[in-house]
């Protein structure tokens, strides 16, 4: 056994830069585990620096300079940001705070609706699973009822977190755009000389994640209005609210999707019930969400490696177990990132098997 483990190590660890790769992606590992949520306001800032970078690219593109471009860059950004949060909060808060009212409501709704299934599918349902099941939702409401009174009471230092954020996060950004270049330089004086295979897959990560941030934003945008869109014209309530859970979803491959649908069709249902409009409701909502898996997603992430959905999915549970929410939202590059290095490491032929000479 203990000969067995010696070949595979020095089958895949023989080469230096092979091990300096191993460090530096363990270390990375470990900053993210223990230190992620300390170093959250650089992350996000990193995160909104890659999706500005390529507006930046292009102005410079048109002979003006960098810094000049950054603080023109930089402005739309805050501007746009803060007309989005002042148009769309009031009206967000408003739209939540009515659902909560309403809540009771709908669920007596409901319950009556579930009390005639053993009526219409006294095959399927009886009257015991019936209570069975309004007991657990009642449940369920109260749970989340109790953790959403906890949270509010527990907002004032989340509300100084935000501000704080809202301070340090632009300024980052700035930085980040503005002095890119010696940034990087100087990351690169700590790092060992021999890095050409750690460079190499870094620079194909690079493009990945700057074209993957991009496009991922893009269509959480597009995906959210186009949906808040269809909501408001078909006179859904709440139109705002699940047109930002909609676009919010996309995060999530596959299953983001998934978990939206059941607000959106739950909430149709006790506005509309078994109707035509209730039917037209599912049918646009689908017709959306067509459109972004099979024509938005392809022209956003041509560029992408291709993985398999199985790929994607194990990898989204992975890196979301590990990193929370910013794993979920990075699984995919990250994935492409297990990808490449694996397609880049550096292996010396089994003992038994000839060298190849090229």
């Amino acid at each position: 056994m203990l000969d067995v483990f010696k070949k595979w190590y020095q089958r895949n660890f023989s080469n230096p830069q092979a091990v300096i790769l191993a460090v530096l992606l363990l270390f990375g590992l470990l900053i993210v585990i223990y230190m992620g949520g300390m170093l959250a306001p650089i992350l996000i800032a990193i995160v909104i620096a890659y999706m500005l970078e390529g507006i930046v690219a292009l102005l410079e593109q048109y002979k003006i300079p960098r810094l000049g471009a950054v603080i023109v860059v930089c402005l739309i950004f805050l501007l746009l940001l803060l007309f989005l949060i002042l148009l769309m909060i009031p009206v967000l808060s408003q739209q939540v705070t009515q659902l909560i009212q309403e809540l009771p409501n709908q669920l007596d709704k409901g319950q009556q609706t579930l009390l005639r299934l053993p009526e219409m599918y006294p095959e399927i349902f009886s009257e015991s699973q019936v209570s069975d099941m309004v007991t657990d939702v009642r449940k369920q409401i109260t749970t989340m009822g109790q953790a959403f009174l906890s949270f509010s009471l527990s907002s004032i230092p989340i509300f100084f977190a935000v501000v704080i954020y809202c301070i340090l996060v632009p300024l980052l950004v700035f930085f980040f755009l503005k002095d890119k270049e010696l940034i990087i330089n100087w990351l690169k004086k700590y790092l060992p000389k021999e890095r050409g295979l750690a460079a190499q897959v870094w620079l194909e990560m690079d493009l990945q994640i700057g074209n993957y941030v991009r496009g991922k934003i893009t269509e959480i945008i597009i995906v959210g209005a186009v949906s808040y869109v269809t909501f408001l014209i078909m006179g859904l309530n709440y139109a705002m609210l699940l047109g930002v859970l909609v676009g919010l979803s996309v995060i999530i491959p596959f299953i983001g999707a998934a978990a939206v649908t059941i607000p959106v069709a739950m909430i149709a249902y006790f506005q509309w019930g078994w109707s035509a409009d209730f039917a037209w409701l599912l049918l646009a909502y689908g017709i959306i969400q067509a459109l972004d898996g099979n024509v938005l997603v392809p022209l956003l992430f041509s560029e992408a490696v291709n993985l398999h959905p199985v790929a994607i999915i194990v990898a989204v549970i992975v890196f979301g177990g590990i990193w929370g929410l910013w794993g979920v939202f990075f699984a995919i590059p990250l994935a492409t990132l297990v990808k490449a290095v694996l397609n880049a490491w550096p292996s010396l032929p089994p003992p038994d098997e000839p060298v190849v000479e090229s």
